[in-house]
């Protein structure tokens, strides 16, 4: 019989901690405390604390004041050290593992498990490493080299790294980042498996259906104060209450379109195929729409957009921009053509997060700054004018844009491309890993930048998204377009059927 979780003892209580930067009090007096085998969701907007938090209990910020204690073991501060001694170890939304080694190595890299002085048995970590995945329910090659595994498989092997240490705390940052709405429900499953075994997991998403199906309770952080904690199957944990918690006001959790006039076809995508045996794709888009792009992952949907954008290799197909052939053989003739791409990963080809704010708006258009030398003065009045438009959130124009949250790191891309002039807009997963507030924030820019002319190509696995703000959605099966939907067809159950069916 299961222990109930008021019953459970606490192995992890955190009093009173306060931890300030320069000119911002990320935590105030921050009370948490996490019981032997919950699952225990920490949420709130970019910027509420949540980043902060977990780098204490990392061990790699240290708090101003308070106190933590774990398992009755009373500390100040943790360093990285004693944080993995004490049996918490961390999944970061960050890529931090080897790129050229195996799944298996990169799960045992830094406690390797034989004795031998020279030499590892190699074999011996691939069988350690599939029973690992099998005993929680993975399936996944250990022995493919780590970047030539999915998105997905590469967070699960994030994942099983940090169990090979045998945690009695797991934490996991975005653990879905990656993932479609089917492989949600994996991780899931595997989150309380781990759970009922008797780890207990600090579980960091924005996703707020996400968090009502794996939370035994949930905390909700702002503005680095702690406002309220939910136990699992009351009234209050509900994703309504959440959302208005975390933004201090009501939030439509579906965003309202406004009605906007939308012209004539001005884009089109004839004869795609992205393989000799793959079938043709063909669409049009109209000038001043919105078309949702929706697919599960592996699809086709991303693959889509980048040969559209010429950063994939194609079998054959041409786009056509106002009946003219711009196909682009690149991206940069797809930019000069007005073609721009939003990619699902903005840290790694959306952004230069090791430079600033101004520097990543400009980059794009550099031309337009001077011919043989670059006009500071224009770039710091067109960068003023593009953080004004998207109120995009930065102390200062030269502030690093890793600094940023993720929502205003999302704006700061939108920038770059408007600064350019583009007219065709390609996006893939917009709001991904971004809080309730800020999805709103990038729904209205997107809803004005198509009054203002602009056509948006939206590729979501987001349901909520896509019915939003999308004008018609193609739905994509094994790289084919498996139905069309406008207007009041638009609907979650039409969507998910289009993953099942042919046109």
């Amino acid at each position: 019989m299961d222990i109930s979780l008021n019953q459970k003892e606490k192995i992890l209580d955190v009093k009173n901690i306060t931890k300030e930067f320069p000119g911002v009090k990320a935590l105030t007096n921050f009370n948490f405390d996490l019981k032997k085998g919950e699952v225990h969701c920490l949420i709130g907007e970019n910027g509420a604390g949540k980043s902060t938090f977990i780098k204490i209990l990392s061990g790699a910020f240290k708090p101003n004041s308070g106190e933590i204690y774990i398992n009755n073991g009373k500390h100040y501060y943790l360093t990285p050290y004693l944080a993995r001694k004490t049996g918490i170890q961390t999944v970061y939304q960050e890529d931090i593992l080897v790129p050229q080694i195996t799944a298996a190595e990169n799960i045992f890299l830094g406690s390797e498990i034989d004795n031998q002085k020279f030499f590892i048995n190699y074999n011996k970590i691939i069988k350690l490493a599939e029973n690992l995945a099998e005993q929680i329910g993975i399936n996944i090659k250990v022995n493919e080299i780590y970047e030539r595994l999915s998105p997905s498989d590469q967070q699960f092997v994030k994942i099983l790294k940090a169990l090979a240490q045998k945690p009695q705390i797991l934490i996991l940052d975005e653990p879905t980042q990656a993932f479609n709405i089917k492989d949600i429900g994996l991780i899931i499953q595997m989150v309380k498996k781990i759970s009922r075994e008797g780890v207990s997991v600090i579980y960091i998403v924005h996703n707020l259906d996400e968090i009502i199906q794996v939370a035994d309770r949930v905390t909700v952080l702002r503005d680095g104060i702690k406002i309220n904690t939910h136990d699992k199957n009351t009234e209050t944990l509900n994703t309504d209450n959440l959302a208005k918690e975390m933004v201090g006001r009501p939030v439509d959790l579906f965003y309202k379109k406004k009605e906007s006039k939308i012209g004539d076809f001005v884009f089109e995508v004839r004869g795609l195929k992205l393989t000799q045996s793959s079938k043709e794709i063909n669409f049009k888009v109209r000038d001043g729409e919105i078309l949702g792009i929706a697919g599960l992952k592996g699809a086709g949907c991303s693959e889509i957009a980048r040969a559209i954008f010429g950063a994939l290799k194609k079998y054959k197909g041409k786009v056509f921009y106002k009946d003219k052939d711009v196909t682009p053989e690149n991206p940069i003739k797809a930019v000069h053509e007005g073609l721009s791409l939003l990619t699902e990963d903005k840290k790694i080809d959306g952004l230069f997060m090791g430079m600033p704010v101004d520097q990543n708006i400009t980059i794009v258009g550099l031309d337009k700054l001077g011919k043989f030398f670059i006009n500071l003065i224009k770039e710091k009045k067109f960068s003023e004018d593009y953080i004004n438009k998207l109120n995009i959130k930065t102390p200062y124009l030269n502030k690093e844009v890793r600094f940023l949250s993720g929502g205003n790191q999302q704006k700061v891309v939108l920038a770059k491309w408007l600064f350019k002039g583009v007219n065709i807009l390609i996006v893939i997963e917009p709001t991904h890993g971004i809080d309730v507030n800020a999805k709103t924030e990038v729904y209205e820019l997107f809803t004005s930048l198509a009054e203002s002319g602009k056509s948006i190509i939206m590729i979501s696995s987001e349901m909520p998204e896509l019915i939003s703000i999308s004008d018609r959605v193609i739905v994509i099966r094994n790289f084919e377009i498996s139905k069309e939907l406008t207007g009041d067809e638009i609907t979650e159950e039409n969507i998910l059927s289009g993953f099942m069916e042919w046109k």
